[in-house]
């Protein structure tokens, strides 16, 4: 892996810092334009991928992510402010992930590939309700992410989101 293709972690978010980290990856037999579309689309989200919901855009240009933007949304039960920290079109995002008992940081890389399109995600987190649902559920955090790729696959193979 070049370091193009690793995630570009802010001191505070370093794996090797964190109580919490997971690595999850997904070659999609799908064009990376839409890949990104859907990705960057949070609204959407909760149609496709059952852990997010109440997504509401804060303080945005429009609908779709970029840098800076600021979104309010539940994920495993929490409610959660994220601003975007990192954002190079079609190839990178990042976004911190604040809540009660969380401090998180969720990158996305996303990579042309014989199949279509080879996509990363990677999360690190701090805090006490990490901590507990890293002891308790271990595997969770890493289940629904795989479970947001297939999502995400499925729903960028049916082509770009609507424009809204």
């Amino acid at each position: 892996m070049t370091q193009s293709l690793k995630i570009q972690w802010p001191d505070l978010y370093q794996p090797d810092h964190c109580p919490v980290h997971v690595r999850n990856e997904l070659d999609m037999t799908t064009a990376p334009a839409c890949v990104w579309a859907w990705l960057t689309h949070p609204t959407l989200w909760p149609a496709w991928y059952v852990n997010a919901s109440n997504v509401q855009m804060l303080e945005s240009g429009g609908p779709d992510l970029q840098q800076g933007t600021r979104f309010r949304w539940k994920t495993f039960g929490v409610t959660i402010t994220s601003t975007v920290l990192e954002y190079v079109p079609g190839k990178r995002i990042a976004w911190n992930a604040k809540g009660l008992g969380v401090d998180a940081y969720h990158a996305w890389l996303l990579q042309p590939s014989a199949l279509g399109c080879w996509v990363l995600t990677e999360e690190t987190q701090h805090g006490w309700l990490a901590r507990l649902g890293n002891l308790f559920l271990p595997k969770r955090m890493h289940k629904y992410h795989q479970i947001w790729l297939e999502g995400l696959a499925r729903k960028a193979g049916e082509g770009l989101p609507p424009v809204s």
